[in-house]
């Protein structure tokens, strides 16, 4: 399942803003980086949708794997997620999550555990049993 469209992040200067001055929390196989949203910097066509509390990109390079079926099965695994935690904030938010190359040989389930310890490290989803 990939993001909707309201939650795609696109367009070279965002990608650009996050590797430079986004926010990054490490994990095994994983980084997250996160920025507050800045409009102006998105295509103008993504200007006018449906304003998002959140939009991400998935990075999956071919340091992870040669193949692009296996790169795009990992995309959509996290898009997925993603979509099923729903990344919660106060204000818009751009994420950028990159798969380190041992990603290639970690089961999924601690793929996405990695990625739900990164949401939650990064104050984006509650810990469970905690007031909201």
């Amino acid at each position: 399942m990939s993001l909707p469209q309201r939650h795609r992040l696109r367009g070279k200067r965002p990608f650009d803003r996050l590797y430079r001055q986004g926010r990054r929390l490490h994990g095994e196989v994983m980084v997250l980086r996160l920025l507050q949203a800045q409009t102006e910097l998105l295509p103008p066509s993504d200007r006018n949708r449906s304003p998002s509390p959140w939009r991400c990109a998935v990075v999956v390079s071919g340091k992870v794997s040669k193949r692009s079926v296996r790169r795009n099965r990992l995309r959509r695994l996290l898009h997925a997620h993603l979509l099923r935690q729903a990344p919660k904030g106060t204000s818009p938010l751009w994420l950028l999550l990159s798969l380190k190359p041992e990603a290639a040989a970690t089961a999924e389930p601690r793929l996405l555990e990695e990625c739900t310890y990164l949401l939650r490290k990064a104050g984006l989803l509650h810990e469970p049993g905690s007031p909201p």
